[in-house]
């Protein structure tokens, strides 16, 4: 049975349709089966340029029959992957064709190479938490969606502040007026919430956070949570202003006042293929572009026992330089006391006269 690779594109983008093109193409030639869907192959279509035979996805072939997809663009263009597979478990491989591109593993330069380590099976599988997002109005569950990134509670009126009441595990921490609450995941602890000046989770840390925008409040600080607990926001009444819900930018519901968001792991990971295993700090440094200018790395081992504390030399009352040579001290025994010849700056020797 052929392998079958889905190809998604930016097909806003030429550099996208080109590089869809290319992966085609490469996939093709390499005895694999390219799959596109219907919307991309008639934009593909449209430039005139040949393309390779592909399948059309959940036509000529289900989602469960594909092996990988690969994501060509920014990570907008992953996330909106991640809703099509989320169903099917199917890892997702991005190139970077955006502009900081965090989930994805490598940048349009080695895209040659990606389809190559596609070919070969050169990748593994990562997981990655994503969270279940719950929306309350009245008592009634009005929608249930989900998140790789982030949900966002954000005010719905430019004018308006909305004021809200945080908690975690069914307990208040604060109420406070806001542009918003952003309830994130490790991965998204690098995207909206890194903006809004939360910390960056390593993406192996098993963490929820909360990260409120803009509050007028005295603790309204960023908050790294517990994986099994439940954060919640919930929109008060006692203004009119009404809120908005996002998910991973890409979703969106309305929030009346008297809303309540709550937020809890999901037991559904995405996953994310890997060709090399670079540390997450080497990926913050790259795609930040972070000065580490004067890092010499760790010292080899062998080196560590000749990095040491020289003697200091001391100056004599002839002005030579001598190495001073201190006894080790014992535990439980007095320093000996050499008094030595005096020095400039030195109390005078005290006598039975004094």
């Amino acid at each position: 049975m052929s392998r079958k690779i889905l190809v998604m594109a930016h097909m806003g983008r030429q550099e996208a349709k080109d590089a869809a093109r290319d992966s085609c193409l490469q996939l093709h030639d390499a005895g694999l089966v390219p799959v596109i869907s219907r919307t991309d192959l008639e934009a593909l279509q449209e430039d005139g340029v040949p393309l390779v035979p592909v399948e059309v996805i959940e036509e000529d072939v289900s989602l469960r029959e594909i092996e990988l997809v690969m994501v060509l663009g920014g990570d907008g263009s992953i996330l909106r992957a991640a809703e099509l597979v989320r169903s099917v478990d199917t890892p997702l491989l991005g190139v970077n064709l955006g502009h900081v591109g965090f989930l994805a593993e490598s940048e349009r330069s080695d895209l040659a190479e990606s389809v190559e380590a596609i070919v070969d099976g050169r990748y593994t599988v990562e997981q990655r938490m994503t969270i279940d997002v719950t929306v309350w109005q009245d008592q009634k569950k009005v929608l249930h969606t989900w998140a790789l990134n982030e949900a966002s509670v954000e005010k719905g009126d430019r004018e308006k502040m909305i004021e809200v009441v945080v908690e975690v595990d069914r307990r208040p921490l604060s109420t406070f007026g806001c542009d918003g609450v952003v309830l994130a995941t490790p991965t998204g602890s690098t995207a909206y919430a890194f903006s809004a000046g939360g910390p960056v989770v390593w993406p192996e840390v098993e963490a929820l956070l909360l990260v409120p925008l803009s509050a007028h409040a005295l603790f309204a600080r960023p908050l790294v949570i517990s994986p099994n607990s439940m954060m919640a926001v919930e929109v008060l009444t006692r203004t009119d202003a009404r809120g908005v819900l996002w998910c991973d930018g890409r979703r969106t519901t309305e929030l009346p006042p008297g809303s309540r968001i709550e937020v809890v792991r999901s037991p559904k990971a995405v996953n994310l293929a890997r060709m090399h295993r670079t540390p997450f700090s080497e990926r913050l440094v790259r795609k930040f572009e972070l000065p580490t200018t004067g890092w010499r790395g760790p010292v080899p081992p062998q080196e560590t026992t000749a990095a040491r504390t020289a003697a200091l030399s001391t100056v004599g009352a002839d002005g030579a330089g001598r190495v001073a040579e201190l006894p080790k001290s014992t535990v439980g025994h007095e320093m000996p006391h050499d008094p030595g010849p005096a020095t400039l700056g030195s109390a005078p020797e005290r006598t039975e006269a004094d």
